[in-house]
Parts: structure tokens; sequence; C-alpha cells
């Protein structure tokens, strides 16, 4: 068994392998107990189960805190915030890609849960390619701050990019290279049905399985801001890997009570614009004041601020049903 305790990208076998336990449990309790059947998820269930999930989210960096330390405890909450916070612009597009592909929400569960699975393992090969770089070349670190602040500073200024999927280049390469039929077929992601083109039975991708495609491409598109983010924060790949995948497991549930509300948190992108450029600057402010690392604590504080400034202002701006139209990012 000392195989439990040999070092793994900075911490040992048995941490990773705990936290890998909770995940495929939380998982199939999710699929094998409360969503054995194809049924649409009430606004009551989403909000039921995503506290559930930042619950068990907290315990985990409590026993972060008490294994590794009260730094790595702050810096896991702090990462775990703006993990949640990032991704719920992701909400969007994904409630836009159920939107044009006419997915009844009763089978939206399953295009998001079968969708984290393939999060999951992107995240680990992003987090583990960063933490190598980081590592080897601690001027990558330079590298991502410079690459938020732009990133943040473009969201601030720039509008909002087109909506209309038809127009998606991916979406395009896909339909051009496999069979794609336009029918749902319940929660079939394949289905074998007769090609005219090829004059025979062959399988292909339904509205479902192009649907998970986009919503697996879009959290490429996330993780790219994302994971230099929490990065900014930690340089330790437990902590961004479990903050990373404990707010997305979290916000996958919480999506179907997010997507009534969108119209509400029209504001809240200048937030997230503003937290990016705060993440990637605050790098260079330890630098210039001689700190080996800026303070967890007033980080974490500061993140806070900025994000219920965004909400508030959201909320208030939107009353009454004003405010302007939600779209995509």
């Amino acid at each position: 068994m000392s195989f439990l305790y040999a070092e793994f990208l900075t911490k040992p076998v048995w941490m990773w392998l705990a936290f890998l336990a909770i995940v495929v449990a939380l998982l199939a309790f999710d699929l094998g107990i409360l969503h054995r059947k194809t049924r649409t998820i009430g606004v009551g269930e989403s909000l039921a189960m995503s506290g559930l999930y930042i619950a068990l989210a907290l315990a985990f960096g409590g026993a972060v805190w008490w294994q590794l330390g009260p730094t790595s405890g702050v810096e896991y909450l702090t990462g775990f915030v703006i993990e949640k916070s990032l991704a719920i612009d992701n909400v969007f597009v994904i409630a836009l890609i159920f939107g044009y592909f006419a997915i009844p929400p009763a089978l939206q569960h399953r295009v998001l849960f079968w969708g984290i699975l393939g999060v999951i393992a992107l995240r680990a090969v992003m987090i583990g390619a960063g933490a190598v770089l980081v590592a080897q070349f601690s001027w990558v670190l330079y590298v991502f701050a410079g690459f938020l602040i732009l990133t943040g500073l473009k969201m601030l200024f720039s509008g909002h990019g087109s909506s209309d999927l038809s127009e998606n280049r991916l979406l395009g390469f896909v339909k051009r290279i496999f069979p794609v039929t336009d029918q749902l077929h319940g929660d079939r992601f394949l289905v074998k049905s007769f090609d005219p083109k090829r004059g025979r039975l062959v399988w292909m991708m339904t509205p479902l399985c192009l649907a998970l495609i986009l919503v697996e491409a879009a959290d490429l598109v996330f993780a790219v801001d994302s994971v230099p983010a929490i990065f900014a924060i930690t340089t330790d790949p437990y902590i961004v890997y479990t903050s990373n995948i404990f707010a997305i497991l979290g916000l996958r549930a919480l999506y179907f009570a997010l997507a009534a509300v969108l119209h509400r948190f029209s504001y809240l992108k200048q937030a997230l614009a503003v937290l990016l450029v705060f993440i990637g600057s605050k790098v260079f402010v330890a630098d210039l004041l001689g700190l080996e690392k800026f303070p967890a604590n007033l980080s974490l504080g500061i993140t806070f601020a900025i994000l219920t400034a965004g909400i508030v202002w959201s909320v208030w701006k939107t009353r009454g049903g004003t405010g302007p139209a939600t779209s995509v990012p």
C-alpha cells in the first residue's frame, strides 16, 4: 500500500484517489438513483441538488484546509468561487444550444450528465499540462496573467458575438463529415437509419449528439479562460483541479434553475470581465510589492466584492423586466 503515499503532481496518490472516488460516487448517485428515468427537472429539485453540491464542495474545502493548511483552504475556496462564476457565462451558451436543437427539458439532463464526463477528462489534461509548464517555466504564469487581462478588457469593451448557431463552423464540419438526422429519437445520441446519399442503413447522429458536441466545445472555449484564472490564484494542481470540478458539477445541477432567470444576470458579464482583469493584475502587483504571492484572504475578499456588486447591479437594473435582452457572449 506504499504506492498510496507516493507523490503525484505534488500530492500523495491517496488524496487524488479520494477525490476521484467522491466524484464517481456523485455521478453514480445522480444517474443511477436520481435520474434513472428521463424526466423534466424542476426548479426546486435543481436548487436542492445545487445546494447539495455546494455543501459537498465546501466540506471538501474544509478537508483541504485541515490537511494542507489555511492558505490552501482559502485558495481552494477562491478557485471554487471564481470557476463557479466564470462558468455561469457558459449557461448562456448551453441554453442557446438547447434552444437551437429544440432539446426538450426532459432530455437536457442527459446531455449535461454525459458532458460532465468529457469536462472531467478535458480539465485534467489542461490542468496537468498547465502545471508542468508553470513548474518548468515560471514565466508562463505571467503569460497567463497577461492573457487574463486582455481577455477581461475584451469582454468589458466588446459587444456580444453572433448567436446564430447555423453559422457555427464546428457544427458545419460535423455535418459535412458525419451523417446526421434532424429528428430526435428519444434519449439516443446515435440511431441506425437509411441514408439516401449512401443508399443504405448507417449510424447517424441525432440532434442530441450534436448538442453534446457543442456543449463540450463550449466548455473547451471557457476552460481557456478559467484554467489560467485558477493558476493565477495558486499553482497547486490539486487545488486547481478539485475546485474546478466541484464548481462544474454544481453548475450542471444549478442549470435548470439558472436558465429560467438568465435575464436577471444581464450585467454579470461586466463583473466577470473586471474579475479576470483583477486576477491577472494581482500577479504583477505581487511582484511590484515584493510579495511572493498576493495575499489569499485579500484575493478572496476582492473576488466576493466584485461578484456581489455585479449580481446586485444586475438584479437592480433588471427589476420589473427591464434591462437589455440576454444574449450569448
